[in-house]
């Protein structure tokens, strides 16, 4: 397999840096470096001993099967369609596009060209909250009645898109996958001060059938440094994951209990589980990759990026309104 990374930005970078691996490892057999910026480009294929081109249409006419493309969120959709008609499965970073009828337009020509396509909803690979997902699955949280996501930093506002699309499409993401379900409704408030439309914190309230989840982004928040965490609470236990400690779940043992007639809150500790630590993003590759060769569907497909857009686009909708937006199902 001839592997290629198309945009070789920040997360670009890293793409380019496990696509190395993978060609020093045996795993494909070359690996090709593509950037418009030719003196970016042209550093880090010097760096990690890659070819590389300025033009995604210059690779090689023959061998290129497989790819990732993490160009900026408005170039996805002409360039993953061209490339999937050209035969090439791709691994597109989030969010897959900024609309959801250029999404589904990505989906629609991978399923026509049988095509694998992957998004890069990293948090599905992270380390601590696959575990999580483990014991929510076994039963071992109980009903699964809320959740708490908090991702807060002090910066200036990004110039093309704000935190709705650049942090929350993670949070969405994540509550649907340890939920197994899509929300009923979602509402939303944005709100944009420093940069015009661009928002720079973002209030998400999802409803599904039997949980709430509860989404906080900002990029005005001064008070805590970098915070990235999660609280899911059950019927039985409760978790917490601090997102940056990647293989690190804590597990309380809190329930309210009725005696009687008489309600009981019992707090009876908590207990700090550490899983093995591998690196989410070379599980991501790993996992498409193995996608490519094996003809399967990846563990993150497109359709789910897909309808990841489509719930953003309802919570730009909801804040415009001011009101709740249902999920048309």
């Amino acid at each position: 397999m001839k592997y290629a990374v198309i945009g070789t930005g920040y997360w670009g970078s890293n793409h380019a840096r496990i696509a190395s691996e993978l060609r020093s490892e045996g795993v494909i057999e070359e690996a090709y470096l593509c950037d418009a910026d030719e003196e970016r480009v042209s550093e880090i294929a010097e760096a990690y001993d890659l070819p590389y081109v300025t033009d995604y249409a210059d690779l090689p006419d023959e061998g290129v099967t497989a790819a990732t493309l993490s160009t900026p969120s408005p170039t996805h959709h002409d360039i993953a369609v061209d490339l999937l008609e050209s035969g090439v499965d791709l691994l597109i970073e989030k969010p897959l596009a900024l609309d959801s009828d250029d999404a589904w337009s990505i989906v629609e020509t991978a399923d026509a060209e049988n095509r694998v396509l992957a998004v890069g909803h990293i948090f599905r690979f992270h380390p601590a909250l696959k575990e999580l997902k483990r014991r929510i699955d076994r039963g071992e949280l109980g009903r699964i009645k809320y959740m708490n996501t908090r991702r807060f930093s002090f910066r200036v506002p990004r110039a093309t898109t704000g935190v709705l699309y650049s942090l929350a499409v993670h949070d969405v993401d994540i509550s649907n996958y340890l939920l197994d379900d899509a929300p009923n409704d979602i509402y939303c408030r944005l709100d944009s001060v420093v940069r015009d439309d661009i928002d720079e914190t973002a209030t998400l309230v999802l409803n599904y059938d039997e949980a709430t989840s509860v989404i906080n982004e900002s990029w005005q928040v001064p008070v805590f440094g970098k915070q990235r965490d999660l609280v899911v609470v059950g019927s039985e236990k409760a978790a917490y994951v601090d997102y940056l400690e990647d293989n690190v779940v804590e597990i309380h043992e809190s329930r309210v209990v009725k005696h009687g007639d008489e309600l009981r809150a019992l707090e009876e500790g908590g207990k700090t589980y550490e899983v093995e630590n591998d690196e989410p993003l070379r599980v991501e590759v790993d996992d498409f990759v193995s996608a490519c060769k094996e003809r399967t569907e990846p563990s993150s497909p497109g359709r789910i990026g897909a309808e990841v857009v489509e719930q953003l686009e309802l919570a730009e909708k909801s804040s415009e309104r001011n009101q709740t937006v249902p999920l048309d199902r």
